[in-house]
């Protein structure tokens, strides 16, 4: 009998690339592959890769060239999955001679029949297909009690800053009936916290359905046996309408939590950036989403520096934070991107400025998010508990999601299970995290 051949993946950027790995390890021909943890027993590893900013494509390069080393013991074949594959395919191909193979954002689901092809010596990019349909006959094989789940590939938004559209394709939106499917599966083998993720989850079924449908998809996930908290993440301002924030508010299972990226508030900002929304009609949904939901946690993303950012746009963006008040900010410092539309512009705003951009709003929203954590003291929150220190549980409340936001850190008499949600009383806190003890 033929010795399997043993693979090894890893992962880089975001939780969108996460499911594409388990997709194909789901999908890997078992009679013929063994997965496994470390890549010093590879006979192939795939690197799947990100590409979406000069950071991400820096860490994935890096990697590339650190395990193509491997080259020189027992690894034969060095894979490349992803974005960086689907963005630079050629270049990858001429720069790294160790490289034996690219598998596009669009053709994962060629995995066995590209392995079969770099063992006949053919070295080759498979990039041809962005806009695939998703890969619904898989199953996930990575059981967690958290688990991502992947409503729609692609995006339609086109904002000039962003490459992703032209390394994911157009927006293409599961039907409703496989994503219920896939969360029922995992609510079978343990999951309790689904999250619901996509480029731009607020537009999900406007392909399929002729309309917005991230509010119906919401109801029906709501009722699923076993699953406790339905979370979404990256849901674009200029999507929400009264359906959907009423989902938000009425199904119990959904966390009052809003992701939703905004990168500026300065109009002329928003309008060079592709956004299709205003300063006005940003605050006028806050407003209202507060106002609809009262225990609404808000987290956002945001650009400094971008090419037409003067410092008074800037100092708008600054007024912003301290009027809205925002829970959760994260900030990046624009990178110039090749491809894009805003890349013909040139970055305009020097290194330092962008840094002392980023350090002043960072700065300002800790304060913020100080202030909003301590009102907290006091208040009983579900907790889902996530590892165990030596000195306390550690896991997270629907304030908080995982590897983007806070921490709880709780204390208890108690033996606590991971993958449980306990009661607990927030007791102190710091810039991000909360500190409290378990309600017996």
């Amino acid at each position: 009998m033929k010795n399997k051949d043993n693979v090894y993946f890893l992962t880089l950027g975001c939780s969108k690339n996460d499911i594409d790995t388990e997709v194909m390890i789901s999908i890997l021909d078992k009679n013929l592959y063994n997965v496994v943890e470390t890549p010093e027993i590879a006979d192939i590893i795939v690197v799947n890769t990100c590409s979406f900013i000069l950071d991400a494509k820096t860490q994935s390069i890096e990697t590339l060239f650190e395990l193509a080393e491997l080259k020189k013991q027992n690894l034969k074949y060095l894979v490349v999955a992803g974005c960086l594959g689907q963005r630079y395919p050629n270049d990858l191909l001429d720069e790294i001679p160790e490289l034996d193979a690219i598998i596009g954002t669009g053709e994962i689901e060629k995995i066995n029949s590209v392995f079969d092809d770099i063992k006949n010596g053919k070295r080759e990019a498979y990039v041809g297909n962005i806009n695939s349909p998703y890969v619904e006959h898989s199953k996930r094989v990575d059981f967690k009690t958290t688990q991502f789940v992947k409503i729609s590939e692609g995006c339609n938004n086109h904002c000039t800053y962003c490459i992703i559209p032209e390394l994911r394709g157009r927006m293409r939106s599961r039907p409703i009936e496989n994503i219920l499917d896939e969360v029922r599966y995992l609510a079978e083998h343990g999951t309790k916290e689904i999250i619901l993720i996509a480029q731009n989850t607020t537009d999900y079924g406007m392909d399929i359905y002729g309309k917005k449908s991230l509010a119906k998809l919401l109801k029906v996930l709501n009722d699923v046996e076993g699953i406790t908290w339905i979370r979404v993440l990256y849901m674009y301002p200029e999507g929400f309408n009264d359906e959907l924030i009423d989902a938000i508010k009425t199904c119990d299972k959904v966390c009052k939590y809003v992701d939703m990226p905004l990168q500026h508030i300065n109009d002329q900002v928003l309008k060079l950036m592709g956004r299709r929304i205003t300063k006005a009609e940003t605050y006028n949904l806050i407003e209202k989403l507060r106002r609809e939901i009262p225990d609404i946690v808000i987290r956002t993303t945001l650009i400094v520096g971008f090419v037409n950012e003067t410092e008074e746009a800037f100092l708008e963006l600054k007024t912003f934070i301290k009027d809205v008040k925002l829970d959760k900010v994260g900030v990046f410092q624009y990178s110039l991107e090749e491809g894009t539309p805003a890349y013909k512009l040139g970055d305009k705003v020097s290194e330092d400025d962008k840094e002392r951009r980023w350090n002043e709003i960072m700065k300002l929203q800790s304060e913020i998010s100080f202030n909003k954590l301590h009102s907290k003291i006091g208040k009983n929150y579900k907790a889902l508990i996530e590892k165990k220190t030596d000195d306390s549980y550690v896991g997270r409340t629907y304030m908080d999601a995982p590897g983007i936001d806070g921490l709880v850190y709780i204390n208890s008499h108690n033996m606590l299970n991971i993958g449980d949600f306990y009661d607990i009383i927030v007791k102190d806190n710091n810039e991000y995290d909360i500190y409290a003890e378990e309600v017996n």
